[in-house]
């Protein structure tokens, strides 16, 4: 069975990229745009992984990461945050907020698989 992985980030094009990229490589991808479906995503999904935009209308990467992190529920799925923020502060508040993993936009394909293999 596919190792499912959730992407969730408002350009279409950065989830189309990413997919492919896991399609390649094995996983089942799972396609989002709208940060307000994740946890109905999730609890319909069960994915193993999510792969998680930081900058996003209506509610940011932080915050959902934050919310999934201190929910019974959804807080052992793994978190990577997929981002353009770059700077130390911004890894810290990533961090601070539960992600498990950290990945800056634009990434190789080889950065994005590394972390992605820490967790599935």
């Amino acid at each position: 069975m596919l190792k499912k992985v959730l992407i969730v980030d408002d350009s279409p094009a950065q989830v189309k990229l990413i997919h492919s990229l896991l399609e390649r490589e094995g996983y089942s991808p799972i396609d989002l745009n709208n940060p307000l479906q994740v946890e109905d995503t999730i609890a319909a999904e069960h994915p193993a992984l999510i792969l998680l935009d930081v900058v996003m209308p209506e509610r940011n990467g932080f915050q959902v990461c934050r919310e999934l992190k201190n929910s019974a529920e959804y807080s052992a799925i793994p978190v990577i945050l997929v981002t353009s923020k770059d700077t130390p502060s911004d890894r810290y508040w990533g961090e601070q907020q539960g992600a498990d993993g950290y990945v800056t936009k634009p990434f190789t394909r080889e950065d994005l698989l590394r972390a992605i293999r820490r967790f599935v």
